[in-house]
């Protein structure tokens, strides 16, 4: 399988290139910038410009496609709602709609931002409030993609994992600090369901190879506070989880406001893969024994 990687150079594109790798597919990855020594082809291209996407369709010729290329940053996407709206809505309803033509499976990456955390423990069945612009576009692109292209699958995510900076997920932020013996806030009032990016890889791939499609929640099975998490992090890690300091959100400079309960539910997935997610913790193990492998200087080599 051809698979056409948007985002290549994120958290989440970086890894699936390894995974999809290691699974036997041959992966064409776009991003602004090249990776020269990458064992794959790269595209460079600003999906932001208007014809970027078919341009990149074009050379790429894919069998299948996982669109992970987006504005994630929430407070940027408050300072530059159109550059957000364009690359949050537009392209990946322009993406889906090349894919429907010529019936490639097409996988869009959303977040679970789509809610606004006041219950938790949502399922796919629940309406979306988002609080932030991010999230209002992130929502505005699903449901793009779900009308360009019915058959596609819409996967509400959040992650973790090693990145080409060293600084792009939660767990690393927390390990530089650390490491470094700087006091870290974590939040208690803040919940998520992560799972490693390497761990989504793998189940996205599953996914695409069972043809799923429509709306799931690809979550670990578990859920944990930013603070818990971090603590579990340093002792995982063997540093001294004192540092990490029990705070709230409100406390922390934030422009855009975040959903505090963003527990999710993936039981729709585990039902149509017949078996559970990996939780966060399975997956911390999972990010210490990579970096032991030297994984992280590996995908960094790419660069």
């Amino acid at each position: 399988m051809r698979l056409l990687v948007t985002g290549i150079t994120g958290l989440l594109g970086v890894n699936l290139a390894w995974e999809a790798l290691a699974a036997g597919h041959e992966v064409v990855g776009v991003a602004r910038r090249a990776l020269p020594r990458a064992p794959f082809r790269t595209l460079q291209a600003d999906l932001a410009r208007p014809g970027a996407a078919d341009e990149v369709w074009r050379v790429a010729h894919p069998d299948a496609v996982v669109h992970t290329a987006a504005l994630a940053h929430v407070d940027a996407c408050e300072q530059q709602p159109d550059l957000a709206e364009r690359l949050n809505v537009h392209l990946p309803a322009e993406l889906a709609a090349l894919a429907a033509r010529e019936g490639v499976p097409f996988v869009h990456i959303s977040t679970d931002a789509v809610f606004d955390g006041r219950r938790g423990d949502y399922t796919e069945a629940d309406p979306p409030r988002p609080l932030n612009t991010y999230a209002r576009t992130k929502l505005a692109g699903e449901r793009a993609v779900q009308t360009a292209y019915p058959d596609a699958l819409v996967a509400r995510v959040n992650f973790f994992g090693w990145s080409l900076s060293g600084k792009r997920s939660l767990a690393e932020w927390f390990l530089v600090r650390l490491r470094q013996g700087e006091p870290s806030p974590g939040f208690t009032d803040v919940y998520f369901c992560p799972l490693l990016a390497n761990h989504l890889a793998q189940v996205l791939l599953e996914a695409l190879a069972r043809g799923l499609h429509g709306l799931y929640h690809f979550t670990g099975r578990a859920c944990v506070s930013k603070y818990t998490f971090g603590v579990a992090l340093a002792r995982r890690f063997g540093l001294p989880a004192a540092l990490v300091r029990p705070a709230s959100v409100n406390e922390a400079p934030l422009t855009a406001p975040r959903p505090r309960r963003l527990t999710l539910r993936s039981d729709k997935l585990a039902a149509a893969l017949g078996h559970s997610l990996p939780d966060w913790e399975a997956g911390l193990d999972a990010f210490y024994t990579l970096e032991r492998r030297g994984y992280p200087e590996r995908i960094r080599g790419w660069q």
